[in-house]
């Protein structure tokens, strides 16, 4: 009698699934997830929606670090011995997000391959994220980094058809995570909507256009301005 193959292991159809050290959890709009300084005992994955992860300082300054969405994980830090959060993660819309117990993913981590792999896409393309980020801060000018910003918000570059960033995101968010003033934010982003490159009408739609502001020291808007 042949013997039947065991089913190969699905990461995402098992991030769907309730099981022994996981959970799903749906978060309406502003949530909190986790706050700074809770315990580090579990990573977190998106399944649908969009989180803001930010720091506050001891003066009580915001920065808003990172905003991910579907099929991205947070807390992973706590793999690497993190005891308490130093970032607290916050819903912008609407989530759900599967919370993944600290010893559950380290038994998935050895056990599964797909899901390594998975993880360690995801963190490699984390850590490339980061290094960008760094090099935007240090060489590009606050509109070349507001360009960045919205393309990859609108998941530019990623899989999957671009699509239009969430409705409430604000200008003053924008600013915390490109460095900069609410008030360039606002000149910027009126500079890209007569030019064409993004529509601006309480929902922001990025067009493949914005591009040419990253992609060009000096783009020719003076005119429109």
């Amino acid at each position: 009698m042949p013997i039947n193959d065991p089913p190969l292991f699905d990461p995402k159809s098992f991030l769907a699934k309730v099981g022994e050290g996981r959970s799903i959890v749906s978060y309406s709009k502003e949530q909190v997830v986790f706050s700074q300084g809770d315990p580090a005992d579990a990573v977190f994955y998106v399944q649908k929606g969009k989180v803001k992860i930010s720091i506050v300082s001891e003066q009580g300054k915001e920065a808003v670090v990172a905003i991910l969405g579907s099929d991205e994980f947070f807390g992973e830090a706590c793999l690497a011995g993190q005891a308490l959060r130093i970032a607290a993660a916050t819903t912008l819309v609407d989530s759900t997000i599967v919370r993944l117990e600290r010893p559950a993913i380290v038994r998935l981590l050895h056990q599964e391959p797909a899901f390594s792999e998975m993880f360690i896409t995801h963190l490699l393309s984390r850590t490339i994220r980061v290094e960008a980020d760094l090099v935007d801060q240090l060489f590009n000018s606050s509109e070349k980094r507001l360009a960045r910003l919205l393309l990859l918000l609108a998941n530019f570059g990623k899989d999957g058809k671009p699509e239009p960033i969430i409705a409430k995101i604000s200008q003053e968010m924008l600013a915390e995570m490109i460095g900069t003033t609410r008030s360039r934010v606002s000149y910027f982003m009126n500079k890209f909507r007569k030019l064409g490159f993004i529509d601006y009408n309480g929902i922001i739609t990025v067009h493949s256009s914005l591009l040419n502001v990253v992609l060009h020291d000096q783009p020719k808007t003076e005119t429109l301005i």
